[in-house]
């Protein structure tokens, strides 16, 4: 079975997009900062040091100042992993408990930018920081449709003012969807994976994947903002899959059982390999979402809670031709 049977497009909220633009030209046209929401605490065991990087992927980076610190790489965390073909400032931590400060100007001969440092307590964990604020440059846009670049503006305030569906982006499947036929091949086929890191990107896009079918019919049916009758929440969510009962019922569990049945033979695999039922927000609300046009450009800055994906964002207003092969399989934005 080829890679075709998964079509990754996902059905947007708002309609068709609008325009067509070239995406990530340069890195700068894909700029990150991650906000930590919260200050180094100025004494501990570990540095925090905030760095800017551009072109290079986060587990390099992590390894450049192991080396600068003389500590091995398991003493040196991150909050989450940031596309290599952009420019990102991000916040690391080492463990030093003791001996002579890091000569942290040596990390510029790699073309690492530290920014800030200090000492702090404890060890940073994945999904800990407070947000990513993103700035993306489309360049040489032009519109899909008559009239299209007139509704730009308009289009653009309906998501700043009702969200996005919070799917999870392409980049969370792998190339050409390699990422899920590698789990289809587990979870089905009965294929072992002996990697670990593969293993957890296959279940990581196994559990996507399930969470977009559901996220699509809810965009379908017009009901992804609003929570159906049989959520345990105020707001709508999805499934992402795992050992336990379903945490939704009624209308909500009608819906999702509908959803998932052409993938009903990968549910008993995820049951046991682990991982509890968890829920994930169905909208996604861009944080600050402002935009403006440079000649042919269109340039937008908004933030965006950890684990979820600008491309949620971009995918609700432009088909993106991507220029960079690195950004199509890039790591998630975490």
């Amino acid at each position: 079975m080829s890679t075709t049977e998964f079509d990754l497009a996902n059905t947007p909220a708002w309609g068709k997009p609008l325009i067509r633009g070239r995406f990530r030209v340069e890195p700068e046209d894909f700029q990150v900062d991650e906000s930590l929401g919260f200050e180094p605490e100025g004494q501990g065991e570990h540095w925090l040091v905030q760095i800017r990087k551009r072109g290079d992927n986060t587990a390099w980076v992590a390894g450049q100042l192991a080396h600068c610190a003389g500590v091995g790489v398991k003493d040196v965390g991150y909050c989450g992993l940031k596309d290599r073909h952009a420019v990102t400032t991000q916040w690391f931590s080492i463990y030093q408990p003791r001996g002579e400060e890091p000569r942290w100007a040596d990390l510029e001969a790699q073309g690492i930018m530290p920014l800030r440092w200090a000492r702090h307590e404890r060890k940073l964990r994945r999904g800990q920081h407070q947000s990513n604020h993103f700035v993306i440059r489309l360049r040489d846009i032009t519109p899909l449709e008559s009239g299209a670049l007139e509704r730009l503006d308009e289009r653009l305030q309906q998501i700043a003012s009702n969200g996005v569906p919070n799917y999870f982006g392409p980049q969370r499947f792998g190339r050409d969807g390699g990422n899920l036929v590698r789990a289809r091949d587990w979870l089905v086929g009965g294929r072992s994976i002996r990697q670990r890191q593969q293993r957890s990107m296959a279940l990581s896009a196994a559990r996507s994947w399930l969470f977009n079918r559901v996220l699509e019919a809810r965009v379908r049916e017009g009901g992804w903002r609003i929570a159906m009758p049989g959520e345990p929440l105020a707001e709508a969510t999805g499934p992402l899959w795992g050992r336990g009962r379903p945490l939704v019922e009624g209308d909500a569990l009608a819906l999702e059982n509908e959803a998932l049945a052409p993938w009903s033979d990968w549910l008993p695999r995820l049951e046991h390999v682990g991982l509890s039922q968890e829920r994930r927000a169905l909208c996604l609300r861009p944080e600050g979402l402002t935009w403006r046009r440079e000649a042919d450009d269109l340039v937008l800055a908004f933030g965006l809670p950890p684990g979820t994906f600008a491309t949620a964002v971009l995918a609700e207003v432009a088909e993106l031709d991507t220029v960079s092969t690195e950004a199509m399989t890039a790591t998630t934005v975490l």
